[in-house]
């Protein structure tokens, strides 16, 4: 007989922890045969009425309800292939009766094939349970393994309750030894403002905190969509919160996110890769069908589809992953990154970003407008900041992936490519004073797998304004690499990022580094930190941006300086022990941004004006500023946040394994390069 499962929510006051299996039901609006359902605790004011926590209970399938919340546009995603093992709940709420509608996307039915955790099984007789915790108030699907084992009695002593919730008392200790902040200090006025600040951007989902607003400008009447919850832009916010002890937001921010992963993206009639993480998304409430004045609310996000230019987010799913590393470092929190819903988010993200194309080199192949620079700005091809987003995504997803028979494959792809992606970076992106001298002197049209001019670049390219403004000591990783072209910008966020993941080696980590210093009035002047170095400007400015008004130059994403890159900064210094080259960089900071009432980026070639189109309160202008204070504060903090080098990632080679004879790469000859 089949079988299907499915979960419901009661009208009357429900248990803890239900479980309901319906035989041959429909999910959508078909009436339900009656069902049963497995009581696994009751705490409501009827457990008088039961017989037993245990028992089997017929219910009418009239206290059962659904409902389909789903955008016009939009329809649940159903995939079906189950080696992903994919299970997503999208949910929506009833602000009067503070009762939740589920949409069952798909729930994988090889549950036995995955675990909630790494951990060896007790027996063979362990089986897993899907539940609500809560009906009243519902969390994300939760797959929970119940173990009958020898064991199972010591676990539940170290397990105490508090206000009716089950604590593990080792987590306790971990949370309240090492991971606690330990450096208490008098909080400065400031500082005091941009937490209030902080607090008041947040965004409640249900009555649960699920992320921050890009601004919050009361004076702002058309907001456009600043009034939503970026993923990029709540990495800060993330931050400054973990780091103060408050990770529940963070942990919400991360379910939620993951669950509007699995979306039907379509725009004109085309769907993009199953993995995409949204740009954004903004709780809306809409009249409840059927009510009178009651109302729901619903989580809308946007895949790009209502982006200027429509461009996908790529570094939206690269920044998750990573977040979900740092909350898992910094909070001791590992299971969240175990469960089987987020091992299936990173591994969808993965294969996106592995999938097989036309590309010889492991860099990703991107639009225009996809990472933080999101309008157009001449940075389509292989941009620095997706290359050190995805080599950091790549380290964190090697941590997290729970490694069985379905995921070595994926964890080999990913050791190849990190491998060839590091090499290639370090070995074709770095420039220096020797290495720009190199390239005037380059030969061009070579034919030759021994080519030094690999990418047939023309000594021409080289911009005046950089021989004379590349420091004898230091160095950088240029913006861009393509056949025949180099970006020869210097790209602050994706420097900061190659440190900070390791993507560079330790000597061209310390030249980023110099170079910042001596040409600080160049990158951080009066107000920290230059977006990219140098602007567009004249002909140029027009040919490459379409003659953005908003991308003028030394204006926003051409040469403006954002005050959010602070956090980054400051991480890069304490990793590379510079630690007061971010004192002073806080300290030009600290001066003006209350004042100046915290805006999204500064103009002018020294960044004395405030952004002509400017936001003000904005979000990650205020928590790039706080965590950057707390990182200073907590350098130990800071340490879980970054990678040092690995040198097992240097002797994983392809070429290794051809037999041909055929030399692929120079990465002999560089190995001594890469160990400096």
């Amino acid at each position: 007989m089949n079988t299907s499962s499915c979960i419901a929510v009661s009208t009357m006051k429900p248990c803890c922890r239900i479980f309901i299996s319906c035989r041959n039901s429909s999910m959508f609006g078909f009436p339900l045969p009656k069902c049963n359902h497995s009581v696994v605790r009751n705490l409501s004011k009827f457990h008088s009425k039961l017989n037993s926590s245990r028992q089997l209970h017929s219910c009418n399938n009239k206290i059962l309800g659904f409902r389909c919340v789903i955008d016009p546009n939009r329809r649940p995603f159903c995939g079906s292939d189950s080696n992903w093992g994919q299970s997503r709940v999208f949910t929506s709420c009833s602000v009067d009766r503070g009762r939740y509608s589920l949409v069952i996307a798909n729930v994988a039915s090889d549950f036995r094939n995955h675990s909630t955790s790494i951990e060896a099984h007790v027996n063979e007789k362990g089986f897993e349970r899907i539940y609500l915790q809560g009906a009243l108030n519902v969390k994300p699907l939760v797959i929970e393994r119940i173990e009958r084992g020898p064991d199972l009695g010591k676990e539940e002593e170290s397990r105490i309750e508090i206000n009716g919730s089950n604590v593990n008392v080792d987590n306790l200790k971990d949370l309240n030894g090492e991971k606690a902040l330990t450096h208490e200090r008098e909080v400065s006025e400031i500082e005091k403002e941009a937490w209030k600040l902080l607090r008041s951007a947040v965004v409640n989902y249900c009555g649960n905190p699920v992320g921050t607003v890009a601004a919050n400008d009361p004076a702002d009447k058309q907001p456009l969509n600043y009034d939503q919850v970026f993923i990029r832009d709540f990495v800060p916010s993330a931050l400054a919160f973990l780091l103060n002890g408050e990770g529940q937001i963070v942990k919400n921010f991360l379910l939620h996110t993951l669950q509007l992963q699995s979306w039907e993206k379509t725009v004109d009639c085309y769907s993009p890769g199953q993995g995409l993480m949204p740009a954004s998304f903004k709780v809306r409430t809409v009249p409840l069908d059927g009510s009178n004045g009651e109302f729901e609310e619903i989580l809308d996000p946007d895949f790009g589809e209502s982006a200027i230019g429509r461009v996908a987010p790529v570094d939206s799913g690269l920044w998750w992953i990573i977040l979900l590393r740092a909350y898992g470092k910094i909070t001791g929190d590992y299971s969240l990154q175990e469960r089987v819903d987020v091992q299936t988010g990173i591994r969808l993200i993965l294969k996106l970003c592995l999938t097989d194309g036309f590309d010889m080199f492991p860099t990703l192949l991107v639009t225009d407008g996809s990472c933080m620079i999101d309008r157009r700005m001449g940075i389509h091809g292989h941009p620095l900041e997706i290359q050190t987003l995805f080599y950091s995504a790549l380290r964190c997803s090697r941590e997290m992936l729970t490694v069985n028979d379905g995921t070595k494959t994926l964890v080999a792809a990913i050791n190849n490519r990190l491998s060839a992606l590091s090499f290639h970076i370090r070995e074709y992106y770095w420039v220096d004073m020797k290495k720009i001298n190199e390239i005037y002197r380059y030969k061009t049209e070579e034919y030759s797998t021994d080519a030094i001019n690999k990418f047939n670049i023309y000594p021409d390219q080289i911009p005046s304004w950089l021989v004379d403004w590349i420091p004898e000591e230091g160095g950088y990783l240029i913006g861009n690499l393509q056949p025949a072209h180099m970006d020869f910008r210097f790209f602050t966020l994706g420097n900061l990022w190659a440190i900070v993941s390791s993507l560079g080696t330790p000597k061209q980590n310390e030249g980023i580094l110099n170079l910042i210093e001596a040409k600080w009035d160049d990158l951080v002047a009066h107000m920290p930190l230059k977006i990219c170095y140098p602007a567009l400007e004249y002909e140029e400015w027009r040919i490459i941006t379409g003659s953005d008004p908003k991308n003028t130059p030394w204006s926003y994403h051409n040469g403006g300086s954002w005050p959010t890159l602070l956090w980054q900064f400051t991480l890069a210094c304490i990793k590379m022990k510079r630690p007061e080259l971010a004192r002073k960089a806080i300290a030009l900071a600290e001066k003006r941004l209350s004042l100046d009432q915290w805006p999204e980026y500064y103009d002018t070639q020294n960044g004395r004006f405030i952004g002509k189109q400017s936001r003000l309160f904005q979000t990650w202008t205020i928590a790039g500023f706080l965590t950057s204070k707390m990182l200073l504060e907590n350098p130990e903090m800071a340490s879980l946040l970054f990678w040092e080098e690995d040198y097992e990632l240097l002797e994983i080679c392809v070429c290794a394994l051809s037999k041909t004879g055929r030399k692929k790469c120079s990465r002999s000859a560089a190995r001594s390069h890469f160990l400096n």
